[in-house]
């Protein structure tokens, strides 16, 4: 069975960052799409769950990036790609993000991912990573997940160089243990934590699957917190999992919760997440979950 959805991973953490969020919270979101109906129809989606797109481009160029998901048995999934001239490939070379780089001066908080990495050249990416350090320094906090995706990527060497550049300069990293086993070679989550306080990381959270995760703040703690995960009696899909938990995570991050209660609102959304098909589930599920995470201290 093949079903079409619009989605990835930064716009599925968006998604759940505002579904999880009080009004005044407004998620924006940075891209480039083409200009064809496919594409109008996408914006058309993120503005339905109220993301902001006023800084979501159009190129007339190129069109949108595809992929394709693969759900096993077990509810494990493994990706494709078609992405290789899509809009979002070229977006720091787009004549009006000048403009929405100005913007990014003036918001709380910038989230985003290995994956946009992985798409830009390698050009693009010093850019990126000095336009983020004008942000930190104007007060904007940088919250990274390396969501480590091996296909995109032409060496580990190279995507172990990208990273670390964004560590170096990033308040948070929202990390899954097994993407960073993968890039690092870390024989477990203590050193992970380890490795993300020397690379520069203020606070750090490492997913852990069912186990749950661990979060630290450095400068705080001299040991990491352990959340347990929710207890799932069927796993259907873990494509949004730590998606899922980065939105509700993010929603109470912002509202100015402990990072404890972050974990638990990340590990509660994602648990409910995995167990329904597709990256974005239904608002009948998500909204009393909603109700469920603002009781968490």
């Amino acid at each position: 069975e093949m079903k079409q959805g619009f989605g990835g991973d930064s716009l599925n953490a968006a998604v759940y960052l505002k579904r999880m969020s009080d009004e005044q919270v407004e998620a924006c979101y940075v891209s480039v799409l083409g200009d064809d109906k496919l594409s109008e129809t996408m914006r058309e989606h993120w503005q339905a769950e109220q993301i902001n797109t006023d800084w979501v481009l159009r190129d007339t160029q190129r069109g949108t990036g595809l992929y394709m998901i693969s759900v096993d048995q077990f509810g494990e999934r493994s990706f494709q790609y078609w992405r290789s001239q899509s809009a979002a490939k070229y977006l720091l070379q787009h004549t009006e993000f000048a403009f929405v780089a100005e913007q990014l001066l003036y918001v709380d908080v910038i989230f985003l991912s290995g994956i946009t990495l992985a798409i830009l050249s390698q050009q693009d990416r010093k850019a990126l990573v000095a336009i983020l350090k004008q942000c930190r320094a104007n007060g904007v906090e940088i919250v990274f997940d390396s969501n480590h995706r091996p296909a995109l990527w032409s060496s580990v060497e190279c995507a172990q160089q990208a990273y670390g550049e964004l560590f170096a300069i990033s308040d948070i990293a929202l990390v899954t243990f097994d993407d960073e086993q993968c890039v690092w070679q870390d024989e477990d989550a203590h050193q992970t934590l380890n490795r993300l306080q020397a690379q520069g990381v203020s606070k750090a959270i490492v997913k852990l699957g069912e186990q749950g995760c661990l979060s630290q703040e450095f400068a705080l703690e001299s040991t990491p917190t352990h959340t347990a995960a929710y207890w799932v009696d069927t796993v259907l899909d873990t494509t949004s999992a730590g998606d899922s938990f980065n939105g509700a995570f993010l929603a109470q991050y912002v509202n100015g919760q402990a990072l404890s209660a972050c974990c638990q609102a990340g590990n509660l959304l994602a648990s409910h997440v995995i167990q329904h098909r597709g990256a974005i589930i239904p608002t009948v599920v998500t909204d009393p979950i909603c109700e469920l995470i603002k009781e968490l201290k």
